[in-house]
């Protein structure tokens, strides 16, 4: 995969909380961010997957097992009894 430089300007306290976390897992500050990026990605493309999913089933949809017919009218379903 090809690479870009990025220049990024974050807090110092959030930097140094990275150092040490990137540190404790031996992997480089770069690594962390890229994993931490790809994951957030890769979280909002299933999102969106499934929101897509959703949408697509309630446009075409549901089988309520009335064939088609509506065993009664409205009126017959709002009459106080």
């Amino acid at each position: 995969m090809e690479r870009q430089n990025l220049t990024l300007s974050l807090p110092r306290a959030i930097v140094k909380k990275a150092k040490m976390l990137a540190l404790k897992e031996e992997k480089s500050l770069s690594a962390l961010i890229r994993e931490s990026l790809e994951d957030k990605i890769r979280k909002d493309t299933g999102y969106q997957d499934a929101m897509k999913r959703e949408i697509k089933l309630m446009e075409q949809g549901l089988h309520l097992g009335t064939g088609g017919h509506m065993p009664c009218s409205r009126e017959e379903l709002h009459e106080r009894r």
